[in-house]
């Protein structure tokens, strides 16, 4: 892999990369520092403790890094958070359900009573790496800090429960752009492999330490190779989301194009949602012909990377095995 020899520092935003500047105690000041700036004051991080340091949920997830984090603020209060650098398969919902996890596990086994619904603040972040957030439009925000509230006026509901993503694909500034600690550490996280050193937009003592932490020539051999294997990981996770997205694309247009013809004879719009109605269900199953054929992943796993059920993934398999 001559690629990485030629890159100074390790791709942060890689498996490996990801636990070994922010899973550890030794460097949970570099995570402190990056949380801090995420809540852009609403809270400031005094301590963390590691609960479970790395879990995974109950799938077997590509590409999925979860800390599980107990923090204490300069105030003293506590608060739960879990930091995800996570692939985009159903986001929301994983989302929601891993932070429904947090909340239903803070609950005594007995004694409910005496313990009143005294439930912690939540907080779920997660590092978007190479893909928008879905149902986004044509927005091109790089934090979406959200939390619960009204529906008719925008006023906070509930603001114990809050999610912060981070949407890299979308933060595009230069390093001359950059104005504050937030942007400096976007800026690391999206181009950490590509920069030769430690320029004067980043000159601080927190940066000094991660350029520091993340220099591969200072990798032990056992750790190179781990970071290789990440790294040919997240190259085959964004080589297929690429050519997902560009045969989903081709069929779409296809489909579009058909439907158009179709639509002008019975109404154009409603040809036009039947043309890519049409054109997702073919896009995804040259998707999963491709994964099935590249023999990487088993049949849940293609349902996941295709956003589709296990029974349509068996279905295509079905029809492959008999050439259609």
């Amino acid at each position: 892999m001559s690629e990485l020899k030629q890159s100074k520092y390790i791709d942060i935003t890689t498996d490996y990369g990801f636990k070994k500047v922010f899973g550890s105690d030794t460097n949970k000041d570099l995570l402190i520092a990056f949380l801090n700036e995420l809540f852009r004051g609403r809270k400031v991080i005094a301590d963390l403790y590691y609960n479970k340091n790395e879990h995974v949920g109950d799938t077997a997830d590509i590409g999925t890094v979860i800390f599980d984090l107990t923090c204490t603020a300069d105030n003293g209060e506590r608060f739960i958070i879990e930091v995800q650098r996570t692939s985009q398969v159903n986001l929301k919902k994983r989302m929601l359900y891993y932070s429904s996890k947090l909340i239903s596990d803070q609950a005594p086994k007995g004694n409910r009573r005496a313990w009143n619904y005294a439930i912690s603040e939540v907080y779920i972040i997660v590092l978007m790496d190479g893909f928008a957030m879905p149902d986004a439009g044509e927005e091109k925000y790089f934090l979406h800090d959200i939390c619960l509230c009204y529906r008719d006026h925008g006023k906070i509901f509930y603001d114990d429960l809050g999610f912060i993503y981070i949407e890299l694909v979308n933060f595009v500034k230069a390093e001359a752009e950059l104005v504050n600690d937030l942007d400096r550490w976007l800026y690391v996280l999206k181009n950490m492999s590509s920069l030769n050193g430690l320029s004067t937009y980043l000159r601080k003592p927190i940066f000094e330490k991660l350029f520091q932490l993340a220099e591969y020539s200072k990798l032990k051999p056992e750790e190179r190779e781990m970071y290789n294997v990440s790294l040919r990981n997240k190259w085959d996770a964004e080589s297929i989301r690429s050519s997902q997205e560009e045969l989903l694309k081709r069929a779409r247009e296809k489909a579009m194009a058909e439907g158009r013809a179709e639509g002008r004879a019975e109404g154009i719009s409603e040809g036009e949602a039947k043309g890519k109605a049409e054109g997702e269900v073919i896009g995804k199953a040259e998707v999963i012909k491709n994964l099935l054929c590249s023999n990487k992943f088993s049949i849940s796993e293609i349902a996941e990377l295709a956003e589709v059920t296990v029974e349509f993934v068996k279905q295509i398999e079905a029809e492959k095995a008999k050439g259609k």
